[in-house]
């Protein structure tokens, strides 16, 4: 390749995340009492989270997993920038301090509102599979499927990435600070180097393996052939120059030129597992403006991304199936509320399973899915007081006669979820992925590509029916990110999403039903330990009072998995001024003015 990454270590002596944030973040010019009173800033977002209190404010606000990336988008909304702006700068730092989880390489969903029209939009930066790309790709010669990481590794699983054409068309659309500018943060700590977080250092001892298949992701990750630690200190000079070159020319610095020859380069010239994304793949390129999909609940209207996404339908499903019981009596302490919870869930990815994919590709029954009518009937299944023994999909009304088979699909959890207010009153939800932790652990420039392409159902058909999500040339493979936004009689109320594979859906309805039922306030319900089910099994969060269900759920029919369960809900409730919460099983926090 034509460039190395350079990795300068140090270790910080007591330093603190949120003294680092101040010092990497501090204006030019800016005095000492300035850059402490960010510290002060940041420390205290810490301690509210750590303390289960939401973090308020009275016009503006970022939630989101790295207090270096909230800070960066406070600076900007501070400037009078709105959350356009600020998305920028917090998805290129996201991708420098958290390069695991999201980045250029990768794709995006977006949910806005729109204050000064009052309406919601939704952009769809999904990856797309390259033209080149067979609906067979992952299976070997015989027909058998391959396993899931040796398809993850390398170029064959690589996406076109969406997400620098969605940040420039959602700053072309509602920015109005100038682009260069949004770079900056970014590019200084690339440049200046970032003190690696416990949650990097932890997936990096663990994915050493796999990290070092490839020459610049081993030199940047495991340098000297060790995994980086927690305190160690980056630079990525690689990254600051793409940004760099992004923030003269635009997104087409990404999508033509020398950076889209490398990535296509490094894609397919590898001597094992080659993958076959172009450079006409990355010039055609586009971002999709798409219908956003609401669904009733408690009175307010609960919307999100539409297919390719599950998140707003299924999500949708499991609210419309549940609201014709009195959860907010039950409470959250009681079985009774997880297993209506539950049931609802496993009802709804039935239908998932079945339907749900790229609708530019398949017909799809949107609309019949999350039809308050088929929910209730859907919903009547939930009125035992046992575990459902059969699911299966419903049928929902449909405007053709196409069968599908059910998908088999694997999605892993590495994403992260961006929730944005600014003064004007737009409202930014935004989930946004490289899939797998380090995607494909491919590095080009600075930045990791994505495996989004085993999104995608290895199998074509089952039993002699297609399946929905199977792989086709341009086609986007379907994805639990939920990113959402609730309103409450056409203005927006709560915005929110998480990361973790499937179980978004999951983590999302939750956190949902815990503000609305049961009055937590949105770090309380972001907080609130997870009781999960999508097939079968409950999922029950290791260490918390949701294992404590684990007797009753397994009394009323259900196998029980006690668990790690990481989720990483953002959430900023809008009312009379700004309430924020922020996962404690990540790093991320709350800032606001």
């Amino acid at each position: 390749m034509r460039f190395c990454l350079t990795v300068a270590f140090s270790l910080i002596a007591g330093a603190t995340l949120a003294q680092q944030t101040a010092d990497a973040v501090q204006p030019e010019g800016a005095t000492d009492g300035a850059a402490a009173a960010i510290s002060e800033r940041v420390a205290a977002a810490q301690a509210a989270k750590d303390a289960g209190q939401p973090v308020t404010a009275a016009s503006y606000m970022v939630a989101a997993a790295n207090p270096l990336a909230v800070q960066a988008g406070v600076d900007v909304l501070a400037e009078g920038g709105t959350a356009a702006d600020a998305l920028v700068a917090v998805q290129t730092v996201l991708g420098l301090v958290e390069p695991q989880s999201s980045g250029l390489g990768g794709g995006a969903f977006l949910v806005w509102y729109d204050a000064e029209t009052e309406t919601l939009t939704t952009l769809d930066g999904r990856e797309t599979a390259p033209l080149a790309a067979t609906p067979r790709l992952f299976q070997k010669d015989d027909g058998t499927t391959m396993g899931f990481f040796d398809a993850v590794v390398g170029g064959r699983s690589v996406g076109t990435p969406g997400t620098p054409a969605l940040l420039e068309e959602v700053h072309k659309r509602w920015g109005t600070l100038a682009w260069p500018g949004l770079f900056d943060a970014a590019i200084d700590l690339a440049d200046g180097g970032f003190e690696v977080s416990p949650r990097l250092a932890g997936l990096v001892e663990r994915d050493a393996e796999r990290l070092s298949s490839f020459e610049l992701t081993a030199n940047y990750f495991l340098p000297g052939g060790k995994p980086v630690t927690a305190g160690d200190v980056l630079v990525n000079g690689p990254y600051a120059d793409t940004l760099r070159a992004m923030a003269v020319s635009g997104a087409d610095a990404f999508y033509t030129g020398q950076i889209a020859q490398d990535i296509a380069a490094t894609v397919q010239h590898l001597s094992d597992n080659p993958g076959v994304l172009s450079t006409l793949d990355l010039a055609v390129y586009q971002v999709k403006e798409r219908a956003p999909v609401c669904a009733t609940y408690r009175a307010h209207d609960v919307c999100g991304m539409g297919p390719p996404s599950s998140g707003a339908l299924t999500v949708g499903q499991i609210l419309g199936m549940l609201d014709g019981y009195d959860l907010a009596t039950l409470g959250a302490d009681n079985p009774e509320s997880w297993r209506l919870i539950g049931d609802a869930s496993r009802l709804a990815f039935a239908d998932r399973g079945r339907y749900m994919a790229d609708s530019d590709y398949v017909p799809m029954p949107t609309a019949g899915l999350v039809d308050p009518a088929y929910l209730a009937d859907r919903g009547n299944a939930l009125s035992g007081d046992a575990a459902l023994a059969d699911v299966a999909p419903g049928v929902p009304a449909f405007d053709h006669s196409m069968n599908w088979a059910d998908d088999e699909s694997i999605e892993l959890p590495s994403t992260s979820h961006i929730s944005i207010v600014d003064s004007f009153g737009n409202v930014a939800s935004m989930t946004t992925t490289i899939e797998n932790a380090f995607g494909s652990r491919l590095m080009v420039h600075g930045f990791l590509l994505n495996n989004e392409l085993t999104d995608f159902s290895f199998r074509t058909h089952n039993d002699g029916l297609p399946i929905a999500n199977a792989l086709a040339p341009g086609k986007r493979p379907r994805s639990s990110m939920s990113p959402t936004i609730v309103m409450k009689d056409g203005a927006p109320v709560l915005a929110i999403g998480s990361p973790g594979g499937s179980r978004i859906i999951g983590y999302t309805a939750k956190a949902i039903i815990a503000h609305l039922d049961w009055g937590m306030d949105v770090q309380q319900a972001v907080s609130l330990p997870h009781a999960v089910n999508r097939f079968g099994t409950f999922d029950v969060e290791e260490g918390t009072s949701a294992a404590d269900l684990a007797p009753a759920l397994e009394a009323m029919g259900y196998e029980v998995n006690t668990r790690g369960l990481n989720s990483g809900l953002h959430a900023i409730a809008i009312g009379d001024g700004l309430q924020g919460g922020a996962d404690p099983r990540r790093e991320g926090i709350a800032l606001g003015d």
